[in-house]
């Protein structure tokens, strides 16, 4: 048996779930980042914009930023590296964001990949789409949204590109503006 290197690069996809089409973001990050890491990464890969709470759930295990008032049994996700949940490819966690709106992520380990020491990591490497505004309702109120947004005819269409700041492609995804970000972020 050989033994495995102490730090390897994963290639995950995280895809928001229920939506069709589908908004993914593919990426690597070292093997060795916590779960708190995961979460900034995932935070600018998806482009939303950590403005509420968040959770991992990995079986019955639920993982978080610890918070005695409201979550007790919640693990403190800055002591777990992603190589103790992950371990295998197509292994898959869950990654909630927004109690409110309820977006929830599959996280699944698509391969892993031998680390080289010149890489910045993290890195995004494709995606899909743009993330939904954020305080849009969950996926109810980004198909209302968008439905008004795409119809200049609609009732709300004016007050809907007011209130997102102008246009909005949801076609749009800008992997360079992404990676400049998560360069900005290891750069802290």
């Amino acid at each position: 048996m050989t033994a495995r290197p102490l730090r390897s690069v994963y290639q995950l996809k995280v895809t928001l779930k229920y939506l069709r089409p589908p908004i993914w973001r593919r990426f690597l990050i070292a093997s060795t980042a916590n779960l708190s890491e995961l979460h900034t990464t995932l935070q600018i890969v998806m482009g939303w914009t950590n403005s509420h709470l968040h959770d991992f759930i990995m079986g019955n295990v639920q993982y978080g930023e610890p918070n005695e008032e409201f979550f007790d049994a919640m693990k403190d996700e800055s002591k777990f590296r992603l190589s103790q949940l992950l371990r295998l490819e197509k292994e898959k966690l869950l990654y909630n964001y927004d109690y409110g709106d309820g977006w929830e992520h599959e996280v699944l380990l698509e391969k892993i990949l031998p680390f080289e020491h010149d890489m910045t990591l993290p890195l995004c490497i494709k995606g899909k789409r743009a993330c939904p505004p954020e305080d849009i309702g969950g996926i109810p109120g980004y198909a209302m949204f968008l439905e008004a947004i795409n119809d200049p005819s609609h009732p709300e269409h004016e007050e809907m590109r007011e209130w997102v700041g102008g246009d909005f492609d949801a076609e749009h995804f800008d992997i360079d503006e992404v990676n400049k970000m998560l360069n900005q972020y290891t750069k802290r």
